[in-house]
């Protein structure tokens, strides 16, 4: 059985100021690229000044991510972006992306100051950060009689699965979102109630 995973609540910004430069931390919840794409798409209109925007990222479960990424965005390499995701990673936390956006105060802080500095910013986001679990959910196909509505729509509302959604036709077919540790019941409900039923690959 898989456990779930804890994910940002929500998004969240922290300034601190080191040597003159300002260090604005955002965290946010991301599920795919597109996403961080767009939260640092905002980053780049909030702050067009700036004269660094850094970040890292993962999606997936913590230790063992589908996906991780980082970016120094023009300081020098290894300074920045893999400090943010070493913190990401010692938080033990999925989906999420951590963006630092710099302001040069005119002082140069060095590499190992760069370091410092950022994995610092990062922390003081992720460590006040809410968190909240999520739960790797698996998509299966159902095909059914109209009898059967009622019994699979109180299965999942009994086993925290989603009814993403419900066609109509001369049988009906549903999309069921199931957490991953009750794929194993819900094929034997599908089976008990002769349902066709098919896991999405």
């Amino acid at each position: 059985m898989k456990k779930d995973y804890p994910i940002p609540a929500s998004f969240l910004e922290r300034e601190t100021e080191i040597k003159k430069s300002r260090f604005i931390a955002r965290v946010a919840p991301v599920s795919d690229r597109d996403e961080v794409k767009t939260w640092l798409e905002k980053a780049h209109q909030d702050h067009p000044d700036a004269r660094h925007i850094c970040w890292a990222y993962q999606i997936g479960r913590p230790g063992s991510a589908a996906e991780a990424a980082m970016n120094d965005d023009g300081e020098p390499s290894g300074t920045a972006g893999k400090p943010i995701l070493n913190v990401i990673q010692h938080k033990d936390m999925g989906d999420v992306l951590v963006m630092v956006i710099r302001y040069f105060g005119g002082i140069k802080l060095g590499a190992g100051g760069l370091v410092r500095a950022y994995a610092g910013a990062a922390e003081s986001v992720l460590s006040e950060v809410g968190r909240v679990h999520h739960k790797p959910l698996t998509a299966v196909d159902v095909s059914m009689g109209f009898a059967d509505e009622q019994p699979l729509r109180h299965w999942c509302e009994l086993n925290a699965a989603e009814l993403e959604s419900i066609d109509y036709g001369a049988r009906v077919t549903a999309r069921v979102l199931v957490p991953e540790d009750q794929v194993d019941a819900f094929s034997g409900f599908c089976e008990s109630h002769k349902l066709d039923y098919r896991f999405e690959t």
